[in-house]
C-alpha cells in the first residue's frame, strides 16, 4: 500500500461509510440519483463496553463481528469501506512546495523533511498529503496538506474492518468526513450555510467533536470526552441498575417518573456547558469570530426529546437536530421509519459514504 492510500484514499468505486465508535458501528450506503443522491441501506449495530476505548479499536474481533452483523443486516453487496481515524490522532500541517513536482517526488520530499513536522519516528507513521490551491505567497508553490497518524491507529481499523469482511478502501479523518457531510444540512441552515458561523456538535457515547464553519468551511475543530455514557452511569447510580439495563432503559423510555428531573434534566444542562465551554474555546483561539449563527446537533445524545430546544433556551442560539437525509430519497432496503430514528447519529458515516463520489467532483 502506497503512502497515497493510508490516509485519504480515493473514491473510483462503490463503498459503505463505517463510523465505529464506543458504542456502536454505523454502516451507510449511498447511491446517486439525478443530481442527488439517496440511501441504498444502512444498518446499526452494538459494541460491548470496551471494544473501543478512547477511539482506539482495542478488540479488532469483536469489532469485525459486529461489522460483520451489520452487512448482514443492512443487505449490502458492497465489499469497500470508509472508516475516520480520530482528530486527536491525526497530526495535519499545511506546507508549501514546488508546483512542478510530481507526487513521487512530493512523496520522496515529505519523507526526507517529515522531522519537522511529525513528532514520532517515520517507520511509526501513515502519511499521506493533498495538494489544496495555489500558496498565497505567491511565486511558483502550492498550499499541500500533509496528514499523519500511528500506524496502529490506522491498523487497527482496517483490521477490524477485514475481520468483518470488507476491504479498506479509504482512512479519513473525522472532522474532514463531518465537514463532508454538512453538504446535506445546507436546508436546516440559516442562508444555506453561506457567510454564516456555524456549529456542528457530534455528540456519542463518551466523546464530542465540536466543528465549527464559516461558510460552510472549517475554521476549528476540538473534541472533549463527554458523552451519553455519562447518562446511562447517572440512571445506573439512580435507579440501581446494570449498564445494560439502563442502556436498554434509556432506549425504550421505560424509566421511573422521576426521571426527568431528577437524572435527565442535569445531564442535559451538563451538556449544554459543555457546548458553551467549547464555544468559548473556539471565540478564544479564533478572536475574529465572536457569535454564532446556529448549533447543529448529531450523534446519540442528538435523540434526546426536545433537546434542541432545552439547549436553544439556555444558550439563545438558534439550535437544530441534524437531518442529513431529508432532502435524500430512501430506497426501503434501507428501512426509511428506523433510519428517520438513527438519522442525526449517521453524520459521521455519511461523510465517510460520500468519499464514494470524490472522483464526481474532481
Amino acid at each position: 500500500m502506497s503512502i497515497k492510500q493510508k490516509l485519504f484514499g480515493g473514491g473510483s468505486e462503490a463503498l459503505v461509510g463505517l463510523d465505529i465508535s464506543s458504542s456502536s458501528v454505523k454502516l451507510l450506503e449511498l447511491g446517486r440519483k439525478g443530481s442527488g443522491f439517496e440511501v441504498l441501506a444502512y444498518a446499526v449495530e452494538a459494541l460491548p463496553p470496551n471494544a473501543v476505548i478512547d477511539k482506539q479499536v482495542a478488540e479488532p474481533q469483536i469489532v469485525g463481528e459486529a461489522i460483520q452483523r451489520a452487512v448482514a443486516k443492512a443487505g449490502t453487496r458492497t465489499r469497500a469501506a470508509a472508516v475516520a481515524v480520530a482528530g486527536p490522532a491525526v497530526i495535519t500541517k499545511v506546507v508549501q512546495m514546488s508546483s512542478f513536482l510530481k507526487d513521487d517526488d512530493m512523496e520522496q520530499q515529505i519523507r526526507a523533511e517529515a522531522d519537522q513536522y511529525i513528532p514520532y519516528p517515520i517507520e511509526e507513521v501513515a502519511i499521506d498529503f493533498q495538494v489544496v490551491a495555489p500558496s498565497a505567497s505567491g511565486g511558483e508553490l502550492v498550499d499541500v496538506l500533509l496528514a499523519a497518524c500511528r500506524k496502529e491507529q490506522v491498523e487497527s481499523r482496517c483490521s477490524a474492518v477485514q475481520m468483518g469482511g470488507l476491504r479498506p478502501r479509504v482512512v479519513d479523518i473525522e472532522s474532514y468526513a463531518l465537514e463532508s457531510a454538512c453538504r446535506l444540512l445546507t436546508h436546516q441552515m440559516p442562508n444555506g450555510g453561506r457567510e454564516q458561523t456555524i456549529a456542528v456538535i457530534d455528540m456519542g457515547a463518551s466523546s464530542t467533536s465540536m466543528l465549527m464553519l464559516h461558510d460552510l468551511k472549517t475554521v476549528y475543530a476540538r473534541d472533549t470526552a463527554f458523552g451519553g455514557k455519562q447518562l446511562t452511569e447517572d440512571i445506573m447510580r439512580t435507579f440501581g441498575m446494570s449498564y445494560e439495563e439502563a442502556g436498554r432503559a434509556k432506549r425504550t423510555s421505560s424509566l421511573p417518573d422521576n426521571y426527568a428531573a431528577d437524572v435527565l434534566e442535569p445531564f442535559l444542562a451538563d451538556m449544554t456547558q459543555q457546548i458553551d465551554r467549547g464555544l468559548q474555546f473556539f471565540f478564544s483561539a479564533a478572536s475574529q469570530y465572536t457569535s454564532v449563527d446556529q448549533l447543529i446537533l448529531a450523534g446519540g445524545c442528538a435523540q434526546i426529546p426536545e433537546v434542541d430546544r432545552f439547549i436553544e433556551g439556555r444558550l439563545r442560539i438558534p439550535t437544530v437536530v441534524a437531518k442529513p437525509f431529508n432532502t435524500l430519497s430512501v430506497t426501503s432496503r434501507a428501512k426509511p421509519n428506523l433510519l428517520g430514528r438513527d438519522e442525526s447519529s449517521l453524520l459521521l458515516a455519511c461523510g465517510l459514504a460520500l468519499r464514494a463520489f470524490d472522483d464526481e467532483e474532481g
